[in-house]
């Protein structure tokens, strides 16, 4: 792993690697949702045979109940423990960030209150491969029970027993063989057999990125996920504890970003050697080879200051503050998720700690934070004036509308003075 000065130029070229957009994916990403769009179910068929082999109009759209029991029964009764054990953490954390309705007399005969209402239904998208994103399956679906959704659809192309013995568990019904960009905008256009949703969750590859993107002016996404990114910041402590970390979140992805930030320039070095030999043990095939090689570093900053500096910039979807580092957290503002102290190992977070692991990247970490369940609500703002309140707050009204040109504005209180 390179071990490289955190110097102005070196900061500038990391965070310049992640801007601009896949335009190639975007291209494809677009032709499939135009024909989606015009031809529904058709489209939507015959992409999914072109990319994952399925037939739909021989297997059917959705999974069936039997399918659900049958997957239940395929899994050993220790992961189904693991699943409870997760959702009922997850459960907990979410049930907590629901935002609360109120009710605020702002001055005599003028209220204002809140009401929080569910949105109506939501696509939760969890991608193919050789192994089920369950976790992915809980981190979407909990938060979006918790907040009371009542329509939950789920979209994932080759659902593993896993992913369908989890879904029994937590009562979900509607699960959709469906991926990819076509799932997308079956999900935001509808489709004959799959509901328009009003808004859509989930990570994905860089096809599924660009077709949210796409999508997004006519139907609500959570958040575009890129690769993900890893970030621990030390001068001391446990280099096998960090280099674990990192190494956990560069196999996600070729295009992982695992980075490891430090004041000292021997730690970095024990870092960087224990993160070499970790690596070792992992078979040729693991996507940590190319994402280390490509974009792993240990960045030597020159004092405490430039070090959160770079880290509040880069703002990392993981963030790991280990050791002595943890009483510091106070000093770093942007990151998806931070990990204080040597125990806290990101792997938790992607499991089972109860915080949400659809996190931000990209930076977009500086001006927001992870999925949650307020991202499954809307808040209604509500207003009620009395005719007391009338005489208070109408000539402030008229005064600021006349000042923006908008007599119609003004004139709408005039009458009810």
């Amino acid at each position: 792993m390179r071990v490289l000065r955190l110097t102005r130029a070196v900061e500038e070229k990391i965070l310049a690697q992640r801007r601009g957009r896949d335009v190639v994916a975007e291209r494809t990403a677009a032709r499939i949702i135009h024909d989606v769009k015009r031809r529904g179910d058709a489209a939507l068929f015959y992409w999914t045979k072109r990319f994952d082999g399925l037939a739909l109009q021989r297997t059917g759209v959705w999974v069936s109940r039997d399918e659900l029991r049958s997957a239940s029964r395929r899994v050993s009764a220790a992961f189904l423990d693991a699943v409870d054990h997760a959702a009922r953490n997850i459960r907990a954390v979410a049930r907590r960030q629901r935002p609360q309705e109120w009710t605020l007399t702002v001055e005599p005969g003028v209220r204002a209150s809140q009401r929080v209402r569910p949105i109506e239904t939501v696509g939760c998208y969890l991608p193919g491969g050789r192994f089920s994103l369950v976790s992915t399956l809980l981190m979407t679906a909990i938060p979006a029970q918790e907040a009371g959704v009542p329509n939950i659809v789920i979209a994932s192309p080759q659902p593993g027993h896993e992913l369908l013995a989890a879904a029994e568990k937590l009562g979900l019904r509607q699960i959709a063989h469906v991926g990819g960009a076509q799932a997308i905008a079956a999900l935001a256009y509808g489709t004959q057999s799959i509901p328009r949703v009003d808004k859509i969750f989930g990570p994905g590859n860089r096809f599924v990125t660009a077709a949210k993107r796409l999508v997004s002016a006519d139907c609500a996404i959570d958040l575009l996920a890129g690769p993900t990114e890893a970030v621990a910041f030390a001068a001391s402590g446990n280099s096998a504890f960090i280099a674990a970390d990192l190494l956990a979140q560069a196999e996600h992805d070729p295009d992982a970003v695992a980075l490891f930030v430090t004041t000292s320039v021997k730690f970095g070095h024990a870092v960087a050697a224990k993160l070499t030999r970790q690596l070792a043990q992992l078979p040729k095939s693991n996507p940590a080879w190319h994402s280390l090689a490509t974009n792993g570093a240990v960045l030597v900053a020159r004092n405490f200051a430039a070090a959160a500096r770079f880290v509040n910039r880069f703002a990392p979807e993981h963030l790991s503050l280990p050791g002595p580092a943890a009483k510091l957290v106070e000093r770093f503002d942007s990151a998806g998720s931070i990990f204080l102290g040597d125990w806290s190992a990101q792997s938790f977070g992607d499991y089972a700690t109860g915080t949400n692991h659809v996190l931000p990247t990209g930076g977009v970490a500086r001006a927001r934070g992870g999925l949650s369940t307020a991202d499954f609500v809307k808040c209604v703002s509500v207003q009620e004036v009395t005719r007391a309140g009338v005489a208070r707050v109408s000539p402030v009204v008229k005064q600021l509308a006349r000042a923006e040109g908008l007599l119609a504005h003004a004139r709408s209180v005039e009458v009810r003075e």
